[in-house]
């Protein structure tokens, strides 16, 4: 079992970026997914979760507004929609799959995608 993520790089202050990750279908329909990220010197931070049923809970209040998660189980996708980013959002950006519920922390998943870099500079 692996989570595959795709997308980031860098972007100017301002810009846009959808972060993808890829799961096996019964993953996503049966269990919970999340988007954290992890800042340089800084403890890994969760950002947003979508449960099984389609509930999504917001832990970031730094990014409520500009990131939005969502899923689409017919092509085995979970996004991350990032606009208005701003340099304080540069680190490397994780999905994650829970097998119990939501939670705003790291130990309470199981699997990790393998991360991906976002840099906000101009």
């Amino acid at each position: 079992l692996q989570l595959v993520q795709s997308g980031g790089g860098l972007v100017q202050p301002g810009g846009s970026l959808r972060l993808s990750c890829e799961a096996p279908r019964f993953l996503l329909e049966d269990y919970a997914t999340a988007w954290f990220r992890q800042a340089p010197g800084k403890e890994r931070e969760g950002l947003s979760c979508i449960a099984r049923s389609g509930h999504i809970e917001n832990y970031a209040e730094s990014v409520k507004g500009r990131f939005t998660i969502s899923r689409h189980n017919a092509n085995n996708m979970v996004y991350l929609q990032m606009n208005d980013l701003k340099p304080e959002d540069t680190a490397v950006y994780y999905c994650a799959t829970s097998f119990e519920a939501c939670g705003a922390l790291p130990p309470s998943y199981d699997l990790w995608g393998q991360g991906t870099q976002v840099t906000v500079s101009s």
